[in-house]
C-alpha cells in the first residue's frame, strides 16, 4: 500500500541515511547562526529584537532568566543535567531560509531531505494541518481550508504573538509557568518555533493537525513552544513529531507543551519522538482539563540519550478526565530514559488512567516517575496507574518512583508496577513455527505495547513498529 511505502521511507530516512543527507545540507551551509553561543541578558534582547516582539514578550524572557539563574537543578536528575553548559550552546538557530508557503517554494536541498521524510505527502493525505519547524524557526506552514472555514486557527507561535497578543497574554506559559523548575525557566527566556492553535466552540477537526521539529545540528539548543486551546465543544488530535540527524556532539531539546481543554472539549496529543543518540531530551508538557473535557497523551520515546518527559494534566472540572499512554526505549549502554505522567484531580468526579511501558536492552536505564494527586474535595474521583518494564538482557535497569497524595477519602485509587524478562518460553514456541530469533523478538516487543500501539494512527504505528525492528536488529538485542 501506498500508506506503507510513505512510513517505510520516513523510517528509513530517519533511521538509516539521515546522517548522509544531513551531512550534505550542512556542507550547503543552508542555516545560519544568528545569535553567539553565552546566556545573557543580551542574548535574550537579541533574540527578542530579531523576533520583533513586544515589550510585554521581552519582560516574560527576562523573568525568565532571572529564574533560571536562581533556582536549584532538581536533585532527582542524573548529572548530564546538573553539569550541562548552557553557555557552549547554540542558543537561536535562524535556518538560512525564507517561511515557504509550499514546499515548491523551499530551495532544493531542504526540500529534498523533507520529501524524504514523507511529510509533503503525509499532510496531503492524512493532516489537516501542518508546521515545520527547523532549527529555531519555522519555515512551512499550511492549515487546510476546510479548518480555516471552520474558525481553526493554525499558525506558527511567534506569529500568534503579534496576530493574536490577548490569547497570548492569557494563556502563554499560564499551565507551565517558568517558576516551575529551572529548566522551564530556561524555556521562558529561550523559546523559538512551534505551533500555536484555536479551535473555536463546537468545531470537531476530524483529521489530524501535526508539528514537526528538526534539530539540524551539534551544539544546538532547541526550545519550541507548543500552545493549543480547545473551546467549549470542541475536538482536536494533534501530533508532535520530532528528529535530529546523528551528529559528533550533543544538542539540547527544552521544548514546552501547553493544552486548554475547555468544558466538554477533547484533545488527543500524539507525539513520536525519534531524537538522535547524541540529544538531551528535555520536555515539559501540562494540561488543564475543565467539566466533562477529556485529555488524552500518546508518547512514543524511542530516540535520544537521555530524555525526561511528564505528560502531565490537571483535572479541574467536575467529570473531568485524562489518559496517558507513554512507551520508552533505551537500547544501550549509557542511555536514560525517565518517563511518566502527573495526573492532579482537584475536581469531583474525575478520572485519570496511565500505562507506561518502558524497553530497555543493551544496558539502557528507564525509570518511570509519576504522582496521582487527589485534592481534598474531589470526591468520587478514580485513578490507576499501570506500569511495566521489558528487559531484554541482564545488563538492563528498570527503575519505578509512584509517588501517590491521596487527601480525600471518598477517591479510588489503584497503581501496578511489574518488570519482565524475555519470555524464553514464548520465544521457543514462536521459533519452533519457523520465526528467527529476531523477528520473534520483535513480535513479542511489539505485543508488550500493544495497548499503547492501537491508540496511534496507522502511519505512526507503522512508524513505532518499523522503528523498533531496526533498533532491535541494528544494535543486535538479540545474539
Amino acid at each position: 500500500m501506498q500508506e506503507d511505502k510513505i512510513s517505510l521511507d520516513l523510517h528509513e530516512i530517519i533511521n538509516a541515511t539521515i546522517d548522509a543527507k544531513y551531512n550534505k545540507l550542512n556542507q550547503l551551509e543552508f542555516h545560519r547562526r544568528i545569535v553567539e553561543s553565552g546566556l545573557s541578558r543580551s542574548t535574550i534582547e537579541e533574540i527578542s529584537r530579531i523576533k520583533k516582539e513586544p515589550e510585554w514578550m521581552l519582560k516574560l524572557r527576562l523573568k525568565g532568566l532571572e529564574l533560571f539563574e536562581k533556582l536549584p537543578t532538581p536533585n532527582w536528575l542524573p548529572d548530564v543535567l546538573s553539569s550541562l553548559d548552557i553557555s557552549a550552546l547554540e542558543l537561536y538557530v535562524k535556518p538560512g531560509v525564507d517561511k515557504a508557503q509550499s514546499w515548491e517554494e523551499l530551495p532544493p536541498e531542504i526540500r529534498k531531505y523533507y520529501d524524504e521524510l514523507g511529510i509533503p505527502e503525509s499532510e496531503k493525505k492524512f493532516l489537516g494541518g501542518l508546521v515545520a519547524v527547523l532549527e529555531s524557526e519555522p519555515i512551512y506552514s499550511n492549515v487546510k481550508i476546510e479548518l480555516m472555514k471552520k474558525g481553526v486557527v493554525m499558525l506558527p507561535i511567534d506569529e500568534a504573538v503579534s496576530k493574536y497578543p490577548d490569547l497570548m497574554k492569557e494563556y502563554f506559559m499560564k499551565i507551565f509557568p517558568a517558576s516551575d523548575h529551572k529548566f522551564a525557566a530556561l524555556h521562558g527566556a529561550l523559546w523559538s518555533g512551534g505551533v500555536f492553535v484555536y479551535v473555536p466552540k463546537n468545531v470537531k477537526i476530524t483529521t489530524p493537525v501535526e508539528g514537526f521539529f528538526v534539530i539540524g545540528s551539534e551544539l544546538e539548543g532547541q526550545f519550541e513552544h507548543t500552545l493549543l486551546i480547545a473551546d467549549e465543544g470542541s475536538y482536536i488530535h494533534f501530533i508532535e513529531g520530532c528528529t535530529a540527524p546523528q551528529l559528533k556532539k550533543y544538542s539540547f531539546h527544552d521544548g514546552m507543551v501547553e493544552l486548554y481543554a475547555k468544558k466538554n472539549a477533547y484533545i488527543k496529543f500524539t507525539t513520536i519522538q525519534n531524537w538522535s543518540k547524541n540529544v538531551i531530551n528535555f520536555n515539559n508538557k501540562r494540561a488543564w482539563a475543565d467539566e466533562n473535557s477529556t485529555v488524552e497523551w500518546v508518547e512514543g520515546s524511542l530516540g535520544s540519550k537521555y530524555s525526561f518527559v511528564y505528560p502531565s494534566t490537571i483535572l479541574r472540572g467536575k467529570n473531568a478526565s485524562s489518559t496517558s499512554l507513554v512507551v520508552t526505549m533505551t537500547s544501550g549502554e549509557g542511555e536514560w530514559k525517565d518517563s511518566g505522567s502527573k495526573m492532579i484531580h482537584a475536581a469531583p468526579y474525575t478520572k485519570s488512567k496511565v500505562v507506561n511501558k518502558n524497553i530497555g536492552f543493551n544496558g539502557g536505564v528507564n525509570v518511570y516517575r509519576g504522582l496521582v494527586k487527589v485534592n481534598k474535595g474531589a470526591v468520587g474521583s478514580k485513578a490507576f496507574v499501570k506500569c511495566d518494564s521489558l528487559m531484554l538482557d541482564d545488563k538492563t535497569k528498570a527503575y519505578t518512583y509512584p509517588h501517590n497524595q491521596v487527601l480525600e477519602e471518598d477517591a479510588d485509587v489503584g497503581h501496578e508496577a511489574h518488570t519482565f524478562r524475555m519470555n524464553e518460553d514464548q520465544l521457543f514456541y514462536l521459533m519452533t513455527r519457523g520465526i528467527d530469533e529476531k523477528e520473534a523478538t520483535s513480535m513479542l516487543v511489539l505485543g508488550f505495547i500493544d495497548e499503547i500501539m492501537k491508540e496511534l494512527p496507522f502511519e505512526y504505528a507503522t512508524m513505532l513498529n518499523k522503528v523498533i525492528k531496526l533498533e532491535l536488529d541494528k544494535l543486535g538485542a538479540v545474539a
